[in-house]
């Protein structure tokens, strides 16, 4: 028995006449005949009672009947779910990012997704650092991550999205939260809360402290964008953050400009090699998400996206 002789059971038992079920299926009516004949045989029970008016279902072809529109039904649906997959419109994936990212891009990512690919469920891993996304990548807990560049994995692959001016965070009470952009020598005699050493935003702290003279005396570390600014709302310290950071609003921290501030990346990047449907439209959504220009790629730089020729290979 295979589904088509399913499907002209399910014709003829419905319409109670051979007749009327040729005409739904477009064919003629012996050959449709013929199939049930060879049905019953293949079963070895008779399925329907015929007359000369009317088609009626013995108990085995009731039987057949409710439990054939379920296979019928769930045939049809497994054939639309693989092809939804396979076109890259449903399934799951695991995204990491960072942590100014939660605030800034990835709000805009998550709702553009569920707009155009509804089948795609994001399972979001945030306040990460570009280390650890790396690794998550690597290991196969990400399929994909919002970090900062530069990337020391060869094994990865990434594509600048946007980029944004760093400003400071600093207590609403200090003499420094006026209204003007503050530069950094200003800042010699102030602690600093930062993410942890291995962080992208940590070395460039770092650096523009260097540049203006000083050592930063960091006297806090942590691991999430929401924790250092708690501890900057109660005095702890001042912190150099990405823009979109201010999107996060806490009472007791203020945020001001910087002068003659660098622009930090943001990028999104995958496992070489990795080149699913499901990813490549997650590439494009976070594009489009992020109305971010077209960038031109070194040679040695960060990779583009897979292309959809590329796709038919994985």
């Amino acid at each position: 028995m295979d589904i088509r002789q399913l499907n002209y059971f399910i014709a003829v038992a419905e319409e109670r006449h051979f007749g009327r079920a040729a005409k739904r299926l477009h064919m003629a009516q012996p050959p449709l005949s013929q199939q049930i004949r060879q049905l019953e045989e293949q079963l070895g029970v008779q399925l329907l009672n015929r007359t000369t008016r009317r088609v009626d279902l013995t108990a085995a072809g009731q039987l057949l009947l409710d439990r054939g529109r379920q296979i019928v039904n769930d045939v049809a649906t497994l054939q639309a779910d693989v092809y939804q997959v396979g076109k890259g419109a449903t399934g799951v994936l695991r995204v990491g990012f960072s942590g100014s990212a939660t605030y800034g891009v990835m709000p805009q990512i998550a709702r553009l997704a569920k707009q155009v690919l509804p089948g795609l469920s994001l399972a979001l891993h945030g306040e990460m650092l570009t280390p650890s996304m790396e690794a998550g990548l690597r290991d196969g807990t990400l399929d994909a991550a919002l970090l900062r560049p530069p990337v020391a994995s060869q094994e990865i692959d990434y594509r600048m999205v946007t980029q944004e001016p760093l400003v400071l965070a600093l207590p609403s009470f200090s003499a420094l939260a006026v209204d003007r952009p503050v530069a950094m020598h200003e800042l010699q005699d102030q602690d600093f809360i930062a993410y942890g050493p291995e962080s992208v935003l940590y070395r460039t702290t770092a650096d523009l402290c260097r540049q203006a003279g000083f050592q930063p005396r960091i006297t806090q570390v942590v691991g999430e964008t929401s924790t250092m600014l708690a501890f900057v709302a109660a005095g702890g310290g001042v912190a150099v953050m990405p823009s979109s950071v201010q999107a996060f609003q806490l009472e007791g921290v203020a945020y001001r400009e910087i002068e003659n501030v660098p622009m930090v990346e943001l990028a999104v990047a995958w496992l070489r090699g990795h080149h699913s449907a499901l990813l490549h439209n997650f590439l494009d959504v976070v594009v489009t998400a992020t109305a971010a220009p077209p960038a031109p790629v070194p040679a040695s730089g960060p990779a583009p996206f897979p292309t959809d020729e590329r796709l038919s290979h994985s």
